[in-house]
């Protein structure tokens, strides 16, 4: 006996799940792999069986139907409950980052209704209408990519509408990161002989000597006790890093000791005669002045580098330090040379005095291998990357001094 199908007021037979209810609309109902009812409606029984289609193909392709609610900021908190093996001031920096920029609007639109031009257009109102940059967009799609990837490992989107959003942004707009510039020689010159003759700015010669001469990280410098060092053997032991960041707890901003980088920068470096007598000028001056560090940063204590309360040093104090130390520089040099052949010092922060010694190790000639050993460089494209650019310009330098050499060889042969 065959078995009679539902049909609707207009005789049309209704498929398994579909009904018609009492005011005449469609109804169609399932549940999904985890036993869980849903069901979706539309006035006439075409448009039902469109939507249908739509629930159909999520259904194969293993798309959660209880999407329709979820929220970005939905996935961002599962993703803060699930994140796990980050630092702790790199997991504040992520939160702060979403939710100072994504979290307000963007966050509140609904996972369903996410496309890739809503990414898209995102990103460009960061940049156009906030005047956001680059760098901290970088940092924005870093966070926001891993939040919509959860999404799709669980089944709410298909892909990631986030996928080369920002690669995309990058070359619409030839937005390109601006690499850092090392000092040149003459530089490098100008900003030592100024601070060792300097009465005013010579307290800082002995940090910014082991910054410029030994490649460290201002964290790795700032974050050095002198157990660390050994005048012995000539090294520098490099095997933790100082950081300040947000707790997002009543403890607010605070330092923490944090493993290297990664683990290519626990090392040991040699110390160049330069920077032994910079720790030895430091020493000499603390217990000239009567300074001793007080500092107990999670069980670390007695820091080289301190400040005139015997805390340690903060990076961005160090970056205030070095902006004073141009501004007064230049203005010295022009009070007695206003000629264009002047040699003046460019804006540079602290890590320019880490690109800028790996350059001089690269117009040394010094081999890839040693210096991602004293770097302390994860792996070989960074150093390259660095290498490729410095021995351009030094490449560059050579062929103008061989053309004047030339030119002088060639004016010498004439003149006989």
């Amino acid at each position: 006996m065959a078995i009679e199908r539902r049909k609707d007021n207009r005789n049309r037979v209704l498929k398994e799940g579909e009904y018609q209810r009492s005011c005449g609309t469609y109804e169609f109902k399932w549940r999904d792999k985890r036993g869980k009812r849903h069901s979706i409606s539309a006035i006439t029984l075409e448009e039902l069986r469109e939507k249908e289609v739509d629930v159909l193909r999520d259904i194969i392709d293993g798309v959660r139907a209880d999407k329709k609610t979820l929220t970005v900021n939905d996935m961002y908190n599962s993703w803060v409950q699930l994140k796990k093996g980050l630092k702790d001031n790199t997991f504040s920096n992520y939160r702060y980052m979403y939710e100072m920029f994504v979290q307000p609007d963007f966050g509140k639109t609904k996972i369903v209704d996410l496309k890739r031009s809503d990414v898209r257009a995102f990103y460009n109102y960061l940049a156009d209408e906030r005047s956001v940059k680059v760098n901290t967009i970088d940092s924005i799609h870093t966070v926001l990519h891993q939040v919509l990837q959860l999404a799709v490992e669980d089944d709410y989107l298909r892909y990631n509408p986030s996928d080369n959003a920002l690669k995309e942004l990058k070359k619409a707009r030839n937005f390109e990161i601006e690499k850092r510039r090392a000092l040149t020689v003459p530089e490098q010159n100008l900003f030592e002989e100024f601070l060792s003759k300097s009465n005013q700015y010579h307290r800082w010669y002995p940090i910014f000597t082991v910054m410029l001469w030994t490649g460290m990280r201002c964290g790795e410098i700032t974050g050095l006790r002198w157990e660390d060092v050994s005048f012995e053997n000539n090294t520098i032991s490099v095997n933790h890093t100082l950081v300040y960041y947000c707790t997002r707890t009543e403890a607010g901003q605070t330092f923490a000791i944090n493993t290297p980088k990664t683990v290519n920068s626990i090392r040991t470096i040699p110390m160049l005669p330069k920077v032994k007598e910079a720790f030895l000028m430091e020493k000499a001056y603390q217990e000239e002045a009567g300074l001793k560090s007080v500092a107990v940063v999670d069980g670390y204590r007695d820091f080289i580098f301190i400040n005139r309360f015997g805390n340690v040093q903060h990076q961005g104090t160090l970056n205030k330090a070095l902006r004073r130390i141009i501004r007064d520089c230049n203005f010295e040099v022009l009070d007695r040379d206003q000629s264009e052949k002047a040699v003046l010092l460019p804006k540079f922060s602290n890590h320019s005095l880490r690109h800028t010694f790996t350059t001089r190790l690269c117009e040394a000639h010094v081999g890839v291998r040693a210096m991602m050993a004293i770097l302390g460089h994860a792996d070989a494209e960074t150093t390259l990357n660095i290498y490729a650019d410095a021995t351009k310009d030094y490449t560059h330098a050579e062929l103008i001094s061989f053309e004047e050499y030339f030119n002088k060889q060639k004016e010498a042969q004439m003149a006989e």
